[in-house]
């Protein structure tokens, strides 16, 4: 698959899922909610979002957990899909970069050959590099509309939960805390999991748990609380899916294989050399 076809492709389903949402408000949900997004699916989130709390007592942060952990759960087979994805992508980016390399030149005739070259490689690794985004472009709307039927609804931020006032800011910032570092815990193991790092890659885990922790001090606890409860089943998710250490293990596992297998080529051409001077 060639860069500008999965450009293109990148492009225009971000461009599609900003269409659908951008006529998404920010208007309280209620029972009298219409069209396909407010009225069809974040609506139905909050109707679920309060079941879920009166069944453990009217308690909206229990509902707020549970339901954020349910859908967290129906979407994995997609986040499954997409790690295994990114982690065959990941494991052919050394021979990705030689071949950019070798094939360094911008004249058709070479740029056609490197296209080529990458094909070849991708299909025998495996790896599809469009399926590799079509889960997160599913999950998007899915996290999205989780988000906004709790900031949306105003039932959800009234109750209290521990020492929270749901609709208030977290007085002794602890949450803020706690969905920062969950943040960062995830970050760093999928990071750590890569067989080379990159300057986005080491900004972006660093940065997001700032992002998080500066934007958690201003919203409303119920929000808060829901970007702890996510972040912490990503980290889970993170660990249990791409554990660094086991994915290094099997690296270097693979790579002394290899090694051994080189050593036993060189070996048996020397020896075959010994027999022919003979």
């Amino acid at each position: 698959m060639n860069k500008k076809l999965k450009k293109y492709l990148a492009l225009g389903s971000v461009f599609s899922l900003a269409f659908l949402l951008s006529a998404c408000s920010t208007t309280p949900i209620t029972n009298h909610s219409t069209g396909f997004w407010d009225g069809g699916i974040v609506l139905n989130f909050s109707r679920a979002i309060i079941w879920l709390s009166k069944l453990f007592g009217s308690s909206y942060g229990i509902g707020i957990i549970v339901f954020t952990i349910i859908i967290r759960i129906i979407i994995l087979p997609l986040m499954i899909f997409q790690t295994r994805s990114m982690k065959k992508t990941q494991e052919i980016q050394p021979q990705l970069k030689a071949l950019q390399k070798k094939y360094s030149s911008r004249d058709t005739e070479t740029m056609q050959k490197l296209r080529e070259e990458q094909q070849k490689l991708y299909s025998e690794a495996g790896v599809n590099p469009i399926a590799g985004c079509l889960p997160l472009i599913v999950q998007l709307p899915v996290i999205y509309a989780l988000y906004q039927s709790i900031s949306r609804t105003e039932i959800l931020k009234s109750g209290q939960f521990l020492w929270l006032r749901l609709g208030d800011k977290d007085p002794f910032f602890i949450l803020p805390i706690l969905a920062a570092g969950l943040t960062f815990i995830s970050s760093w193991l999928a990071m750590k999991s890569q067989p080379e790092k990159n300057s986005m890659t080491t900004m972006m885990t660093f940065g997001m748990p700032l992002i998080i922790f500066f934007t958690a001090l201003s919203v409303p606890s119920a929000l808060s609380l829901y970007w702890v409860i996510t972040n912490a089943f990503q980290a889970v998710q993170t660990l249990v899916l791409q554990n660094p250490w086991k994915i290094q293990r099997e690296r270097d596992e693979k790579q002394r294989i290899q090694k051994d297998h080189e050593r036993k080529v060189a070996k048996a051409i020397k020896k075959a050399k010994k027999s022919r001077r003979k």
